[in-house]
C-alpha cells in the first residue's frame, strides 16, 4: 500500500485527486499509477483503470486472476466494474468512500446479480494516511 500512497502523493502534486493504485502478481509490482483525469483529459483515467491497463499489457492478457490490486480510496462503480472484468483476485483499499464508492457504498457492484466476478475485498489498509492525504488536498482546494 505504501507504493500506492506514493502514486497518490504524486497525483496530488500534479493537481489530480490524490489516489494511487498498484497491481502485484506474486511479490512483484507489475503496474502502478495515480489519477491522470485532468492531465490527459480522460474521465476514465482513474488510478485503478490505468494500473489495470498497464498490468494487462505487461502480462499480455485481459485477465488478472493471479493479481492483487491495492488502491488508496474505495473504487467507484466504473473502477469496480473494470476490476471485476479483469478478474482481479484481491482488492485492498485504504479509505471507504460513502459519496462515490462502488464497493462498500453506492451501487455495491460486487453484490449485484449481474456481477460475474467479485474479488476478495479488504478495506482499511493504510486508512489514516490515505484519509489525511485526501483531506489535505481538498482543504487546499477550498481556500
Amino acid at each position: 500500500m505504501q507504493v500506492a500512497m506514493e502514486e497518490a502523493r504524486a497525483a496530488g502534486l500534479r493537481g489530480e485527486v490524490p489516489i494511487g493504485a498498484v497491481i502485484t502478481c506474486g511479490s512483484e509490482i507489475i503496474a502502478r499509477a495515480g489519477n491522470r483525469t485532468r492531465e490527459i483529459n480522460d474521465p476514465t483515467a482513474h488510478a485503478e483503470i490505468l494500473a489495470i491497463r498497464m498490468a494487462c499489457e505487461k502480462l499480455g492478457n485481459e485477465r488478472l486472476g493471479d493479481c492483487d490490486l491495492f488502491v488508496t480510496l474505495e473504487p467507484c462503480t466504473m473502477c469496480a466494474a473494470a476490476i471485476s472484468f479483469a478478474r482481479v483476485r484481491r482488492l485492498y483499499y485504504a479509505v471507504s468512500d460513502p459519496k462515490g464508492g462502488g464497493v462498500e457504498y453506492g451501487s455495491r457492484f460486487y453484490n449485484q446479480p449481474t456481477c460475474h466476478h467479485a474479488p476478495d475485498v479488504y478495506s482499511g489498509i493504510g486508512e489514516t494516511e490515505a484519509r489525511q492525504l485526501l483531506q489535505d488536498f481538498f482543504k487546499t482546494k477550498r481556500k
